[in-house]
């Protein structure tokens, strides 16, 4: 079955089931599309149109400058820098600094134009028809910002797409437009602020150098005053600008180290932040032995390489050295790169995604310094060699010696630093940053949205999916029997189902719940036939004539199916009686007509002959036996030996006698009258009893012992059954509605 009911399900469900289960629930689905798609097709006829602007910007990765790092191919090492680099970028473009420099700039906007026709962000919908214009806070415009403009990388590319939704054209292109200039001022601020802060350390620096500088001079000045003037040969000479020559490059190293150290600890900190782990793991990756070793290698290469320099500045030496050298140094280079991208990959795999190019960095400058580290130490070496060999000369010029090359190496760190500091200068007023607005936004003519056709289109099919699946889980819990294959899943036999008495059926009779003996053709008189057919050959053929009928619980229809089963018994010749036994809800006398004296308790009280209790219906062979008087406790009567005896009177009388009795689960008369009878039948409502209720009334009968002859399904619309039921009461129904065609045709004039 389609529902479950928490039972054995006796077969799986079939197309024909999903179908009956939509047919019968038509009107409900009918109502719940209807519904939504009136609310889906209001919203999209007064839905207010929309408007989008787009605005292009090309973003580059930063120029090469001071800041860059010495290894210049481990910008993008992993192969991954570019689309990570737009991603933050477009994740910079939405943070909240920005959106609120828009927004306040909007409202700026609109406080100079006083055109409220072109803005709808800015306004406090709620109060703006009744309280006039009232603009929103920048907050509360920044908030709205976030869910109107979306930003798109274009096919991979360098581009950047900001597309801006409005209900108005013109505050579109506004938003568009403003958002691109305060994203490149905020791109060119935070490029410069780098460029700044180093310019900044440089500029310390060569005050003191420059100090340091004049220090020295005059150190000199002094010394040719005093001691008058000193002549230096030309070794000496060579000698002093060696050492002076390597201690302004073992300066500058350490003046490069001070700078990556600062741009090292501002990434560590900002990684301590995030991922203390992720710091500990990258100080790890650069300790790798193998990478200390080929920087260690590289840093003696290359100060060879620079001692050979300066030697070859006075003679005329070969180059070959200084040639094998640089291919030395090259060739190691190379493969410390190639070790630099697979650390970096691991580095890549091993971060969240939000701090990638936060460990990158960090691992480039950690790189870097180690390097820087490893050059300053080997300067150290080389001084320390060339330290020997000053220290040779004459003690005539030894002094000056000292004093002449402190003046040349604070002379050349001076300029180096002057160098780099004139570089940072141009860097920062050249810088232009790296995005390019590569066209302006204009007010769109025709709205982008909303289309108003698939919303109608969605509406429909969000109507049908909602209402179907609203009656499948309604159906899936719901706990009613609707078929008879409900019952027989309980082990429990179906004698017979009686349609639902249809409107056509019901239309100018008297008393409709008497269907039997006044319109004996119709289909649920046909279904009482059936059950009266089952009964006599299975049961009242052997000799029952007393049967009971009850239910699981009031309204299921048991008195309509008693009476209008004894009434067909009638219609076969049956001398038949109907004792209405419900003394608690008495109602047989109603529907056959007058009142409810001289019943059958009053005999039992001895307050009235038998004979005046039998009444007679307009059915013939059929009579009935009403409650009469009710006492206060039924219970004791309907279970007393005169009741027994009475019953035994009727069955003298009678071929069949039809007990009513209340239902079985609400009090105990049912179970006191089926110890009488020969069988009981029991009634539950198709699309009302539940399939507790059944189980529960089928333990209670037998549990006393009862003769249970099967259970009647009442009001069963087999239309809503399985195909076997529709396609046989259609055929019925058919050939009934023709003959009542041809009686109406043969009826004479």
């Amino acid at each position: 079955m389609v529902n479950n009911n928490n039972n054995t399900s006796i077969r799986a469900n079939t197309l024909w089931d999903y179908i009956n289960l939509i047919r019968n629930n038509i009107v409900l689905i009918t109502i719940i599309l209807a519904i939504i798609f009136l609310v889906t097709t209001i919203y999209a006829i007064v839905a207010p149109n929309k408007y989008t602007s787009t605005v292009s910007l090309k973003i580059s990765p930063p120029s090469g400058n001071i800041l860059s790092s010495r290894f210049g191919d481990l910008q993008n090492f992993g192969g991954q820098g570019s689309d990570r680099f737009i991603a933050n970028e477009i994740q910079t473009i939405y943070n909240s600094t920005i959106m609120n420099e828009v927004a306040e700039a909007i409202i700026d906007s609109f406080k100079v134009k006083k055109n409220e026709d072109d803005f709808s962000l800015i306004f406090d919908k709620s109060y703006f028809q009744s309280k006039g214009t009232l603009l929103k806070s920048a907050n509360e415009v920044a908030g709205n910002l976030y869910s109107n403009v979306k930003i798109t990388q274009l096919n991979d590319l360098d581009w950047v797409d900001i597309v801006v939704e409005s209900q108005t054209p013109q505050e579109a292109a506004l938003i568009a437009n403003i958002f691109a200039k305060k994203y490149q001022k905020f791109n060119l601020l935070e490029n410069r602020k780098q460029i700044r802060i180093i310019k900044e350390f440089l500029g310390e620096q060569l005050k003191e150098k420059q100090l340091a500088l004049y220090a020295a001079e005059d150190a000199v000045k002094e010394y040719q005053l005093r001691k008058g003037g000193v002549q230096l040969d030309a070794q000496a000479q060579l000698l002093i600008s060696k050492l002076a020559d390597f201690e302004s490059q073992k300066n500058t190293a350490k003046v490069n180290m001070s700078i990556t150290k600062e741009k090292l600890n501002q990434y560590k900190n900002e990684l301590e932040k995030r991922d203390p782990s992720i710091s500990n793991f990258l100080a790890n990756k650069t300790s790798e032995p193998y990478l200390q070793k080929l920087q260690e290698e590289i840093a003696s290469l290359q100060t060879q390489r620079d001692v050979a320099l300066a030697s070859s500045k006075t003679a005329n030496a070969n180059n070959t050295a200084v040639a094998e050298l640089n291919s030395k140094i090259n060739s190691l280079k190379d493969k410390l790169n190639k070790s630099m991208k697979e650390y970096g990959n691991q580095i890549l795999a091993s971060s969240p995604e939000e701090i990638k190019v936060l460990s990158q960095k960090t691992f480039e400058e950690e790189v870097t310094y180690q390097s820087l580290a490893e050059s300053y130490n080997s300067f150290t070496n080389v001084i320390n060699k060339y330290e020997q060999e000053f220290n040779k000369l004459p003690t005539s010029t030894l002094d000056y010696a000292r004093l002449e090359r402190r003046r040349l190496a604070e002379e050349n760190l001076f300029n180096t630093l002057t160098e780099k500091y004139q570089e940072a200068q141009l860097n920062e007023q050249a810088t232009p940053g790296n995005v390019l607005i590569m066209n302006t936004a204009n007010p769109s003519r025709n709205p982008s949205g909303p289309n108003r056709m698939m919303i109608i289109l969605m509406g429909l099919f969000i109507g049908i999916g909602f209402a179907l699946g609203f009656v499948y889980v309604r159906n899936y819990f719901d706990k009613t029997i609707k078929t008879p294959e409900d019952i027989e899943a309980q082990n429990v036999n179906v004698l017979a189902w009686i349609p639902k008495i249809s409107h056509e059926e019901s239309v100018g009779l008297k008393n409709p719940e008497l269907i039997v003996a006044q319109k004996p053709d119709s289909l649920s008189s046909e279904a009482f036939r059936t059950i009266r057919t089952r009964l006599q050959f299975s049961h009242i053929s052997k000799g029952a004539k007393l049967i009971l009928i009850t239910s699981s619980a009031p309204g299921e229809g048991k008195t309509t199916i008693s009476t209008n089963l004894a009434a067909s018994f009638a219609q076969a010749n049956k001398r038949s009686v109907i004792i209405d036994c419900d003394l608690r809800k008495p109602r047989l006398y109603s529907l056959f007509g007058g009142n409810d004296s001289n019943g059958f308790l009053d005999y039992l009280f001895g307050n009235v002959q038998y004979d005046k209790i039998i009444k007679k219906s307009e059915v013939r062979n059929l009579d009935f036996v009403t409650a009469g008087s009710i006492p206060p406790n039924p219970s004791e009567i309907l279970g007393s030996p005169a009741m027994k005896s009475f019953l035994d009177k009727l069955k003298n009388d009678y071929d069949i006698i039809i007990i009513d009795s209340p239902p079985i689960m609400a009090v105990s008369d049912a179970e006191i009258l089926a110890r009488f009878v020969d069988i009981c039948l029991l009634v539950v409502s198709a699309n009302s009893s539940e399939v507790d209720w059944l189980k529960e009334s089928v333990s209670l009968l037998r549990h006393d012992n009862v003769n249970l002859a099967g259970v009647l399904l009442n009001n069963f619309n087999y239309k809503s059954g399985y195909h076997s039921y529709y396609k046989y009461y259609d055929h019925y129904t058919e050939k009934y509605k023709n003959t009542k065609k041809k009686g109406k045709l043969n009826k004479p004039a």
